[in-house]
């Protein structure tokens, strides 16, 4: 598989979120992802693209979360890109602690570093990068 690269940018409305599962679907067309690999795709691409909108850019109508795709032969590299002010990784509370699970939000960055090969965030303050790698195995 020759490398390519695959762009969408959303507005950041909880509604385009939807738009996800076409952006998977247009990836599938170029990499041979297994069932798997592709329910692990769509649950943590979701994610980073709801944590771009909601959190990131503050669902502001004026701001855009921008996601990229390089398909390599042997894994994808996705970058979800908002524009917002920033977070500490460190503020992020741990899901699986007893006072945690009941709460209706904050597994996002829990299931992408569960189900992802690797996680990186770049965080600055006119804007938050999370890139996510998915080995493609044979």
């Amino acid at each position: 598989m020759a490398p390519r690269t695959i762009r969408m940018t959303l507005p950041s409305n909880p509604k385009s979120i939807k738009r996800v599962e076409g952006f998977i679907h247009k990836i599938e067309k170029h990499t041979h992802l297994d069932e798997i690999q592709t329910n692990k795709l769509m649950v943590s691409l979701t994610e980073a693209v709801n944590n771009a909108i909601l959190h990131g850019n503050k669902a502001d109508a004026k701001k855009k979360v921008a996601v990229v795709c390089l398909c390599l032969p042997d894994e994808l590299v996705i970058t979800i890109a908002d524009e917002g002010k920033g977070f500490k990784l460190s503020n992020v509370k741990n899901p699986l602690e007893d006072e945690n699970l009941l709460r209706t939000s904050g597994r996002g960055i829990f299931l992408m570093r569960t189900l992802m090969d690797k996680v990186e965030y770049e965080i600055g303050k006119k804007g938050s990068t999370v890139t996510l790698v998915l080995e493609l195995r044979k």
